[in-house]
């Protein structure tokens, strides 16, 4: 953006939308309703391509899960570039009836709007997720692919089973937006979803790199599938890299599964910076590549998983905790619905985990119970020492805010484990 066409104020246009789903009672206040700005428009209209693809396309700003959201500017190459790549990492073939589960605002719907558009899709839209609707959508629609953060998959698969009867096409789901547990990837795979795993941030357009699926894997269990469709997977067809980096030196660690760098990005699908921030946008793409500030293996097989976010790291007593290996242990007892681990200050320790639990509707569990379940599965060190039941705090687009979590847990009763 040039800077003479920033100092020009832009006049806002609120549209009104007639939609029959809306039952509340807000006022109108909008200069236009949709339809008639719909027929406002010329269908002689000759477009034109940008004089630059390197020109903005729209602003996305992030979800704000670490309470300080950026505004991230898009230009016109990304936007097409991953458009087009979602089309190839999904096999998306013409005509493909998208149901609108992922908020349109996120990351501009992971570009998926220009996605169906391109491959001359049906867009069905919904107002808000609900799994009754989903799958009465799904049945009547032939809905055929639809995006999502976990919890909205997870919200399916552990719908009533009559809600969910009566499927007989093939859907295709894909998830991101945090490391999908296990147990939320097999029950999928039992409702007989195709669950596809994308990674990325606002900043790479959402969905950059795919768990791209190897025929071998077919002979093996369903939970040994599920554990390796967690993984972050390789670049988008049309994404220059992804690699896993030490932030200081800026070399690739050993493809070991074991040493840990960041997870950072280099090519076409990346932002074009940060609105009015330079500082963060340099730091964001120091050393040629953008850093994510997500911490990661590589696997011999190119493969990469996120062991954490850097702030979510769980440091006690000098050894380093996963907070999403032990969420992804406590999301396989039946009664749990959602939950967060976060740092909990301890005087012994520096910090512990606590975990922030969201039961199954008419589920039951105590925090000893889901305690005593984290033993069987974790090292003592690692076993959350403090359990507090509540609805988590989402994002509009169903992300778990973990800073809210984070001002709470030193509050929360520590239990002897």
């Amino acid at each position: 953006m040039s800077d003479a066409l920033e100092n020009v104020p832009q006049p806002i246009i609120v549209i009104d939308v007639d939609d029959p789903q809306y039952t509340g009672d807000g006022e109108r206040i909008g200069e236009i309703e949709y339809e008639a700005l719909l027929a406002s428009g010329d269908p002689d209209y000759a477009w034109q391509t940008p004089s630059d693809e390197w020109n903005a396309i729209c602003l996305n700003y992030t979800s704000g899960t670490t309470s300080n959201p950026k505004g991230v500017v898009y230009h016109h190459r990304g936007a097409y570039t991953n458009a087009i790549s979602n089309v190839l990492e999904w096999d998306m073939p013409k005509h493909a009836v998208y149901l609108w589960t992922l908020p349109m605002f996120h990351c501009n719907g992971w570009c998926f709007p220009w996605t169906v558009a391109a491959h001359a899709g049906v867009n069905v839209c919904l107002r808000r997720v609900d799994a009754k609707a989903i799958f009465e959508l799904i049945r009547n629609e032939g809905v055929t692919h639809y995006c999502g953060a976990p919890i909205v998959h997870n919200l399916l698969v552990n719908a009533p089973e009559d809600v969910k009867a009566g499927i007989t096409h093939t859907v295709r789901a894909m998830v991101a937006g945090a490391a999908p547990p296990a147990a939320m990837i097999e029950g999928m795979e039992r409702m007989g979803f195709e669950l596809t795993h994308v990674y990325g941030l606002t900043e790479v357009y959402g969905p950059a790199t795919v768990c791209a699926q190897q025929a071998e894997r077919s002979a093996l269990d369903i939970g040994e599938r599920a554990r390796l469709n967690a993984r972050q997977g390789v670049r988008y067809h049309l994404q220059d890299a992804v690699s896993v980096r030490d932030p200081l030196s800026m070399e690739p660690v050993p493809l070991d599964g074991e040493t840990i760098g960041k997870i950072m990005f280099r090519g076409n699908i990346a932002m074009k910076g940060y609105l009015k921030n330079p500082a963060a946008t340099q730091e964001a793409f120091r050393g040629g590549w953008f850093h994510t500030g997500d911490l990661a293996v590589a696997y011999p097989d190119g493969y990469v998983r996120i062991k954490d976010r850097s702030k979510d790291i769980i440091i006690s007593g000098g050894e380093n905790i996963s907070s999403i290996e032990v969420e992804d242990v406590l999301y396989r007892h039946p009664a749990v619905m959602a939950v967060a681990v976060v740092a909990k200050p301890d005087a012994r320790w520096g910090e512990t985990p606590c975990a922030f639990v969201e039961l199954k509707n008419g589920a039951q569990a105590t925090a000893e119970e889901l305690i005593a379940h984290c033993k069987q599965h974790l090292a003592g060190f690692k076993v959350p020492r403090a359990v507090e039941f509540c609805e988590l705090p989402k994002t509009s687009t169903g992300k778990i805010q973990k800073f809210e979590l984070r001002k709470r847990a030193g509050s929360v009763a520590a239990i002897d484990v």
